[in-house]
């Protein structure tokens, strides 16, 4: 803890960590918000799955263009003109009574302009700290990252049964636009300039570790999206149960996180890490018991926190910093489409064969993402006592200096 309070004390780091979270605490809702209000509205999973897919569309169209511009245009005006055109996309769809296929086009257009906070915000983390801190930063920031895939469909869920499921989805427009103003608002935009990429699109993916962390990234994610579909299944829209076990698994991960953010990232880290996610949402299947789900959701929760943090530093270490944004734009997108596309499997597995199907699919998902670090185990940096900063670029970078 003292490793973290160290870091939360250096200048600046605790303010836009605080900031993005808040900004990108949407990223950790619409899924969710929107299989609800789709399927309270038209009574079908599946067509609630149409529209989660339209947006993971968008949002793989999106993460590494935007990423791109900000090295073209600036971080401020591109994450301004996204969230804008993005918050009222995401209004209509919960004000505006649309037919599916029209409601399917608006959230296109959500997913083609989420803003890239992800990527700016991790392009900024090593020019804010020194090499020996950024690890230990990177595991702070996924533990915060938890709070948005996992305590954000907790707020949803109580926001959508409580209230209504409306509500639940201009929550999320309230944090996109009052964290990204609050994010807009940081020194550290103005203070580091991101260079224009001189590579193609998609060549950064040529890397076997930004490949494989996008790629464990998708799975893990759209594990946990799988879970909580099945979670808000088991225990229906109008009591707390469904909210109480999302939270459970929300600390598992904030424990794991803190608690293995200190261990070396050696070879095997990502696969020891996605183990204990997969053992523990295996054993969950077994049962729709509150007490059993609420056990065996927080071991599989342990291992989701440090298993992120390691994917972020492998990213970094392996990438220049003109390509940082770009890399983390595709981790990004891999992890976006993975929680659309988790929670829409989940949603047609629903309708076919009850809740448990949601939670054999996140087991599905989960052992994928064990197997793939295990198999690409090659692709993985050992980091054990080496640096995971990016790797200069060769013109001189603008860093922060006060």
């Amino acid at each position: 803890m003292s490793t973290y309070s160290s870091l939360l004390k250096t200048r600046g780091v605790g303010r836009i960590m605080a900031a993005q979270l808040v900004a990108r605490f949407p990223f950790g809702m619409l899924s969710l918000a929107f299989l609800l209000h789709i399927e309270h509205v038209h009574n079908s999973y599946g067509s609630a799955g149409l529209v989660l897919a339209a947006l993971s569309i968008g949002q793989a169209i999106a993460g590494p263009l935007t990423s791109r511009l900000m090295g073209r245009w600036g971080m401020r005006p591109v994450i301004s003109g996204t969230i804008a055109v993005c918050a009222v996309a995401i209004t209509s769809i919960a004000l505006i009574p649309m037919t599916i296929p029209v409601t399917m086009v608006v959230a296109l257009v959500a997913g083609l302009t989420m803003p890239p906070i992800q990527p700016a915000v991790r392009t900024i983390y090593p020019k804010m700290v020194n090499s020996r801190q950024l690890t230990p930063l990177f595991s702070l920031d996924a533990s915060a990252q938890e709070i948005i895939w996992v305590v954000g469909p907790v707020i949803t869920t109580f926001a959508a049964t409580q209230i209504s499921t409306v509500a639940g989805i201009l929550l999320a427009v309230a944090f996109l636009v009052g964290g990204g103003a609050w994010f807009l608002a940081s020194p550290e935009l103005g203070r580091v300039r991101i260079p224009r990429s001189r590579r193609r699109i998609g060549a950064v993916l040529a890397k076997p570790s930004v490949l494989l962390a996008t790629v464990v990234g998708f799975l893990l994610v759209a594990a946990c999206a799988s879970i909580e579909a099945g979670v808000v299944s088991t225990f229906g829209h109008d009591g707390p149960q469904a909210g109480i076990v999302l939270a459970v698994f929300a600390i598992g991960s904030l424990v794991g996180g803190l608690a293995l953010g200190h261990v070396p990232i050696g070879p095997w880290a990502l696969a020891r890490r996605m183990f204990i996610v997969f053992a523990g949402t295996a054993v969950a299947a077994f049962s729709l018991n509150i007490w059993w789900l609420s056990v065996f959701l927080f071991l599989a929760g342990v291992g989701i926190a440090p298993a992120l943090a390691v994917m972020f530093s492998i990213v970094s270490s392996s990438v220049r910093f003109s390509e940082t944004a770009e890399a983390y734009g595709w981790v990004g997108t891999g992890q976006l489409i993975g929680a659309a596309l988790g929670s829409a499997v989940a949603g047609f597995l629903i309708d076919s064969q009850g809740p448990t199907g949601a939670f054999i699919a996140a087991a599905a998902l989960a052992l994928a993402g064990f197997a793939v670090p295990l198999l690409g185990k090659r692709w993985h940096p050992d980091l054990r006592g080496k640096d995971a900063s990016p790797i200069p670029d060769t013109e001189p970078i603008e860093a922060i200096t006060s």
